[in-house]
């Protein structure tokens, strides 16, 4: 019969007291404890099989130590690993468990689950989702700490965390400009989302900051799809004057410029440029060449709302914060200078 190794063996064996080790295994009250004191405690409870007992711990504090991750669609999305992966490592380190649920954009299914995880006493909730936008919080939320994930109030009352919209772009474009690009064309969505909006700055604001020119003409919007990628790169690298590179709203309409380039006998990158956003890899390393695209912080994001939220519920009152993370470029073949 194994017997259960608990809090006082770990003690005994690190030759130490239980408030010492119960301060070492706590990652709020760790700090109280010497670095070399904590990593001797942690090894000696690795060694004996040690697992702090949740439930126990939970009741102490009346928490249930559980979270729940409220999503419209983000989990159909192929960014849902990373991001529900951020979220869950995050929660693992600081002793919590996510738990999700996808309403697949329907608000009374949306309800029930709301209504189901406070049934599980859940300590908070991640309000995410599919991309970044404004967001109504369900009323059902008011009094539960909550923090918004890919999305924000318009008033900012609650913590939230999105993509740095208008950085992306800027990243991209110059990229583009110290390749040696002054023709560069954007293709946009026509949607009207913060995205849209955000990296239209962002393009303008590279070029302006770099002294080049901007031209209307080489500006286009679309759908944010191939095929709306592919018409709108059609009249732009169709054009007597064609830009030398485009920047597109993301890695689809990216992708639909590689066929427009095709379609025209162009070559990427000799006789054009693609650079797209989203770093969506089943496009961005599938395409020959592999696409130069911005990647969205997904993982990051989630790391950080779960460390906000369990931040707020440790220590209730913290004002909201907006938060804007940062998306890096990343390159492969699809990015060179123009042609002579």
């Amino acid at each position: 019969m194994t017997t259960k190794v608990g809090i006082r063996e770990v003690a005994k064996a690190a030759g130490v007291s239980v408030t010492t080790v119960s301060h070492a295994l706590n990652d709020a009250t760790s700090f109280r404890v010497k670095a070399a004191t904590q990593e001797h405690i942690r090894e000696v409870a690795r060694d004996l099989g040690y697992a702090p007992n949740r439930l126990a711990s939970g009741l102490r504090n009346q928490r249930s130590q559980i979270l729940g991750l409220v999503s419209d669609e983000i989990t159909t999305t192929p960014f849902a690993g990373a991001l529900i992966r951020g979220a869950q490592d995050a929660a693992y380190e600081r002793g919590y468990v996510v738990m999700v649920v996808n309403s697949g954009m329907d608000s009374e299914l949306e309800s029930r689950e709301i209504t189901m995880l406070q049934q599980h006493q859940v300590d908070g909730v991640i309000y995410a989702r599919m991309y970044h936008q404004n967001a109504q919080v369900p009323a059902q939320l008011a009094g539960l700490p909550t923090v918004l994930l890919d999305a924000a109030t318009e008033d900012g009352s609650i913590s939230s965390v999105v993509p740095d919209e208008v950085g992306a772009a800027e990243t991209a474009v110059k990229a583009l400009i110290q390749a040696g690009h002054t023709r560069i064309g954007m293709i946009n969505n026509v949607d009207d989302i913060p995205a849209t909006h955000g990296r239209r700055q962002g393009f303008l604001n590279a070029l302006r900051r770099a002294g080049v020119q901007h031209d209307p003409g080489y500006y286009v919007i679309g759908t944010a799809h191939t095929e709306g990628g592919r018409q709108a790169a059609l009249e732009l690298l169709g054009r007597n004057d064609r830009p030398t590179a485009l920047f597109c709203f993301n890695d689809r309409v990216a992708m639909g410029a590689y066929q427009a380039a095709t379609l025209l006998g162009l070559r990427i990158p000799e006789d054009v440029s693609i650079i797209g956003i989203d770093n969506l890899e089943i496009i961005a390393d599938a395409l020959w060449p592999g696409l130069t695209t911005v990647a969205l912080p997904h993982y990051q994001m989630g790391r950080w709302a779960v460390n906000r939220i369990l931040d707020d519920i440790e220590s209730p009152g913290n004002p909201a914060v907006q938060t804007q993370m940062d998306c890096p470029l990343i390159e492969r073949g699809s990015l060179a200078p123009p042609p002579s």
